[in-house]
């Protein structure tokens, strides 16, 4: 990428010389014990295998998974289609009919009850029905992380989807030692939480073995315990919605309030119910949304995407199950990759349950790459040093990478992944796809000298090699 994505495509013959100058294993070396590296390197101008290990292992892709779901939406969904949520009549009852709009804005459904209002509409006498009849099945995928629901990565794929299905908070702890911790959640989010927690030293919290822990409870109800050490500056929470239908009833009835609409009635969910419509919002179209899937490796996108690719391709409701099954369909059918030894619990890449050969997702990312005059999915990849998840990336931000990676990154647990293009100091592009998984480095104590963490030790000499190669 010197300057533009467009340097990407140039395309130079590699002597057998530069094969030979590479050599993964100086960063190899930086590796803790017990790690393992599945790595494949390739010249796409050639189809040569530049370097490849353990690429038929079958590894946890994490967010490179996103790179699935993209091709499969990029192939079979129009270049024009949008998720449609629309405000219909039937009587005096109204629906809501939701598509899993992942952009869907407080904002957006407030305009549509402000459409109401113009069209003189001052008390619904009848119930307001929510319809989510596009998708089926659990909201979580299997594999997904029971505890990670302080963070919005984990966000429910719900048909009926608002305000991202998240709800951010503050936590302070700038308190005397003993004291509980302090919560502040905005005042129009239709949520409770309370906190437990106790301020504590940092050698408390070591000594007591405490941690933060979140408990939840039915309506949006969370419970914070535990301890947090003193800090000057709140502790950033972004709680991921548990009912999607509670969350979205409360802020219907704060709206209707706000625009002076009385109602008579009850906010219910039921799938079946239609009516003439009166108003609808659409979301950005398909290639912005995958820009920001890609870019941002936003979760919610990913997996409603999914599951609306289920929908269309089987003509039913859309799941997680049929969703990864519709993704490994369209892919075969369009390209010939045969993704049948992959296992695919969500389109997202959060399940740990997702296992995928790195030598597939090479064959995914070459497909990207040589379709890029149709797919134009390479300038959505995140940028090093430049855009979206690797901007900071420690190991790849600065000269002479930055600028240089066209990447999607993922990370799980002990998991550290890339998947994309370089370009070489020669102005060659290159395809790499890096799974590194079991990277559990010794604990470091409290003392130690701060030092640039393993794996980024090693993927800076890995890719600076390589750039210096070719």
């Amino acid at each position: 990428m010197k300057n533009k994505v467009g340097l990407f495509f140039a395309a130079l013959v590699l002597s057998h010389s530069a094969f030979a100058e590479f050599s993964p294993d100086p960063a190899m070396a930086s590796l803790p014990s017990g790690h393992d590296l599945a790595l494949i390197i390739t010249d796409p101008a050639t189809g040569n295998t530049i370097f490849s290990q353990r690429a038929e292992q079958l590894q946890a892709p994490a967010s490179t998974q996103k790179l699935l779901t993209a091709l499969a939406a990029r192939l079979y969904l129009e270049q024009n289609f949008r998720f449609s949520t629309r405000l219909e009549q039937n009587k005096e009852h109204y629906i809501i009919r939701f598509s899993g709009d992942p952009t869907l804005s407080r904002g957006d459904l407030a305009a549509m009850l402000h459409t109401l209002k113009q069209k003189g509409v001052h008390r619904i006498k009848g119930n307001i029905y929510l319809n989510g009849s596009q998708f089926t099945g659990y909201e979580q995928a299997s594999g997904w992380p029971w505890d990670s629901l302080g963070v919005c990565y984990s966000a429910p794929s719900s048909s009926i989807t608002l305000e991202h299905n998240c709800v951010q908070a503050a936590l302070y702890s700038d308190l005397p030692l003993g004291q509980s911790t302090r919560l502040h959640i905005p005042a129009h989010q239709p949520i409770s939480a309370t906190s437990l927690a106790k301020v504590v030293s940092k050698a408390q919290q070591k000594s007591t073995f405490c941690a933060l822990e979140l408990q939840t409870r039915p309506g949006n109800h969370y419970q914070l315990s535990g301890c947090l050490p003193q800090r000057d500056k709140p502790l950033p929470l972004n709680f991921a919605v548990v009912d999607t239908e509670a969350y979205v009833r409360e802020v219907l009835l704060q709206e209707l309030d706000r625009r002076g609409i009385a109602f008579d009635g009850e906010i219910l969910r039921d799938d079946t119910q239609t009516g003439q419509l009166i108003t609808s919002h659409s979301s950005a179209p398909l290639p912005v949304l995958l820009k920001v899937m890609l870019e941002d490796s936003d979760n919610l996108i990913a997996d409603n995407l999914a599951k609306t690719l289920g929908q269309r391709f089987y003509n039913q409701p859309g799941s997680f199950h049929n969703g990864t099954e519709a993704i490994k369909q369209i892919i075969a059918e369009h390209t010939g990759i045969d993704l049948s030894r992959a296992v695919l619990a969500d389109g997202s890449g959060l399940s740990r349950d997702n296992r995928i050969m790195a030598s597939d997702m090479m064959k995914v990312m070459t497909y990207i790459y040589q379709h890029n005059d149709s797919l134009n999915l390479l300038a959505d990849l995140p940028v090093s040093g430049a855009t979206g998840t690797l901007r900071y990336r420690q190991s790849i931000r600065h000269e002479p990478l930055k600028n240089q990676l066209a990447a999607k990154s993922g990370s799980l647990y002990g998991t550290f992944n890339l998947a994309g293009v370089m370009t070489a100091k020669s102005g060659k592009p290159l395809l790499f796809v890096q799974f590194v998984t079991n990277y559990l480095p010794p604990e470091k104590t409290e003392d130690a000298p701060a030092v640039t963490p393993e794996i980024f030790r090693f993927e800076r000499q890995l890719y600076t090699d390589l750039y210096e190669s070719f």
